[in-house]
């Protein structure tokens, strides 16, 4: 079956209008207290490589209901004035559609364009899982 929209033409018009944040620029930021940094990673994703300290998991196929105030799935980390929330998935296509998405409900965020595969890479840190 062919598709009217491939995923990466879907993720190509999220990164066209949505902010994107280099891992240098974000790595700099890491002691800004009101700067919010999520993982959208499945959970065995944040196991096997790990992820960003002080990093709010927020799993993406739940994350516009915890997002949303009137959901009865609202987490209240997502509701902190004043604070810069910034997304990630592994490789910035999952982070990229889920800020486009947030954005169309009127929550202002930011993506980590390559994620978190680069990420050590320019030098971030990286905190493994507790395995006991």
């Amino acid at each position: 079956m062919a598709l009217t929209t491939t995923a990466a033409e879907m993720v190509a018009a999220a990164r066209a209008r949505i902010d994107e944040v280099e891992s240098n620029a974000l790595i700099a930021q890491l002691d800004d207290p009101d700067l919010v940094i999520v993982d959208i990673r499945d959970i065995r994703e944040r196991q096997r490589s790990g992820f960003i300290p002080n990093s709010v998991h927020a799993p993406r196929g739940m994350i516009e209901f915890w997002v949303d105030p009137d959901s009865p799935y609202h987490k209240p980390v997502f509701a902190q004035p004043g604070k810069r929330y910034v997304f990630h998935g592994a490789s910035g296509w999952r982070s990229a559609l889920t800020v486009a998405t947030l954005q169309d409900m009127g929550f202002p965020a930011a993506h980590l364009r390559e994620g978190f595969s680069t990420w050590a890479d320019h030098g971030g840190p990286v905190e493994m899982p507790d395995k006991s």
